[in-house]
């Protein structure tokens, strides 16, 4: 996956779309990352920044890239589809490391404790061993 093609993904996008983005998250995430889990080598990082995205501290353009980011992994059209045994969701890492990277610092020691509460208190989420 190119950098251009990475960078048109994360564009944060106007205050509609952003809207439309929340809402497919919301919607789509956890059963998403319920499939995923064995997969993505960054759940807890993951999961943060879900709760980072909603947090309405968050910065408008911090919120933007992560929901993009966060959507590209929920929805089911991508480039390899997630079926694929451990190549499905290498596009969708490439994506969540790009928005990682680019909003490096925002993602605060609150929503990594959120995360892991939701994470403990869900065990289809527990890491396996």
């Amino acid at each position: 996956m190119d950098d251009v093609k990475i960078g048109e993904i994360l564009l944060p996008g106007d205050e509609d779309e952003q809207e439309r983005q929340e809402s497919r998250v919301k919607r789509r995430f956890w059963p998403v990352l319920k499939r995923a889990m064995r997969q993505v080598p960054f759940s807890r990082d993951l999961v943060a920044a879900y709760y980072c995205a909603l947090d309405s501290r968050t910065p408008a353009r911090v919120r933007g890239i992560l929901l993009a980011a966060l959507a590209y992994f929920v929805l089911p059209l991508d480039g390899i589809p997630d079926f694929f045994a451990l190549v499905g969701f290498s596009d969708d890492i490439a994506v969540l490391t790009a928005a990682f990277a680019a909003i490096r610092g925002h993602i605060r020691e609150d929503h990594y404790m959120a995360a892991d509460k939701a994470m403990a208190d869900e065990p289809d989420l527990q890491p396996t061993r």
